[in-house]
């Protein structure tokens, strides 16, 4: 696996995707810089080498050139989070981006306009890529969140850098964290897997179960479970359709020797409110006209015993409905035994939109192992699936 470390960029461009699709505010101006500071080691690495450095991304989904998703907007916030001057082309190919980057001097950033104004981009386009592949020596894939999408810009670029392409250092650091948990955790290793449907995590489960010894089951999809199980579950949210297939994923956890944990108890309300009235009730008693929204006291304690115990952790989706703070608790406890474990020595690694999520808003980030930066693309990992923009590299 060819990282930064393998190529000295002394007076060579490096060409970084990298994942610069942060969230803006109505001024434009950026309200979450995550990914900016995600990416600096690796683009600090190549000007300390004495290099310089073509960034490119993309922001939003435009539909052909639209102004609201200019990377213009986000060249002051790159500037501040780097320390080092950025320059713009404002577009991707063309005569101003071959200019702009033939001028570069060791030092020195020039980020290109958003790649996903032209739609080659998104289909892949060769005769595109071989455009973005002129503007640099070396080409870095540093954008794990992308990475499950075969986009010229991820994929088929590589094709033109065969002896001279690598992964960043955070994407690195991506592969590595599924690596020591699907592949080298120490034992026992657990998964969490919380949300509200079984059928969007399905292949995560049947690809995990040879690798861990222990499943937390929490979230919305606890009832598809429980009431395959026979048990009663009121309103709550069901997949009446993935029944059998709950049932199967129990056989197939014993048969393999994997102890699964449900939630023996909830905090259940009479309506999807903050507001609503609450009582804790055991999982299979829930009354009609009530739903669980989070996990009970009793299932936490249970939790939290399994995750102390544990070596290797995997949490991906939250126990309960944590934006509303009512129902916030589970997830939080959750948080907070992740935590204790790790710093007993677990490695945890934390990935999938809700719960990276939940973990930036209760304070986590800093007390887990490593928290994913990429949704969709570290859910294919976890399915067993190489990621096209992982295996153009290693190619």
């Amino acid at each position: 696996m060819k990282t930064l470390n393998d190529f000295n960029f002394e007076n060579k461009k490096a060409l970084i995707r990298v994942d610069f699709n942060v969230p803006l505010n109505d001024n434009f101006e950026v309200t979450d810089d995550t990914r900016i500071i995600s990416a600096k080691p690796t683009i600090i690495k190549v000007l300390e080498d004495g290099g310089s450095c073509v960034l490119m991304s993309h922001l939003g989904r435009p539909k052909g050139v639209q102004d609201e998703f200019s990377l213009k907007h986000i060249v002051s916030k790159i500037k501040d989070v780097l320390g080092v001057e950025v320059k713009f082309a404002t577009n991707c190919v063309g005569q101003e981006a071959i200019e702009k980057a033939n001028e570069l001097e060791p030092g020195e950033i020039l980020l290109l306009e958003n790649l996903r104004f032209h739609e080659e981009e998104t289909k892949g386009d060769k005769d595109f890529a071989e455009k973005l592949s002129k503007l640099g020596d070396i080409y870095v894939n540093d954008a794990f969140g992308t990475a499950h999408r075969a986009h010229a810009s991820t994929t088929i670029v590589a094709q033109f850098f065969p002896d001279a392409k690598c992964f960043g250092s955070l994407l690195a650091k991506e592969i590595e964290s599924i690596k020591k948990v699907l592949e080298d955790g120490e034992k026992p290793v657990l998964a969490v897997l919380g949300g509200a449907k079984v059928s969007s995590k399905i292949t995560v489960i049947e690809n995990i179960l040879d690798k861990i010894n222990h499943l937390i089951i929490g979230g919305g999809m606890t009832f598809t479970f429980i009431k395959a199980l026979g048990g009663k579950i009121g309103d709550s949210i069901c997949e009446d359709d993935k029944m059998e297939l709950a049932l199967d994923i129990l056989k197939q956890a014993e048969a393999k020797g994997v102890k699964i944990h449900l939630p023996v108890d909830v905090v259940a309300a009479d309506a999807f409110s903050n507001d609503a009235n609450t009582k804790v009730c055991d999982v299979k008693q829930i009354p009609d006209g009530w739903q669980g929204l989070d996990a009970g006291p009793e299932s936490l304690k249970i939790f939290d015993t399994v995750v102390n115990e544990s070596k290797t952790i995997l949490w991906n989706g939250p126990l309960g409905v944590f934006e509303m703070e009512s129902f916030a608790k589970g997830t939080i406890a959750l948080g907070n035994s992740i935590a204790k474990s790790t710093k007993n020595g677990a490695f945890s690694l934390v990935g999938g939109g809700d719960s990276v999520a939940a973990v930036k808003q209760f304070g986590f980030e800093d007390k887990v192992s490593y928290v994913s930066t990429g949704g969709g693309a570290m859910l294919e990992s976890l399915e067993g699936k190489t990621l096209p923009g992982i295996a153009a590299i290693l190619e």
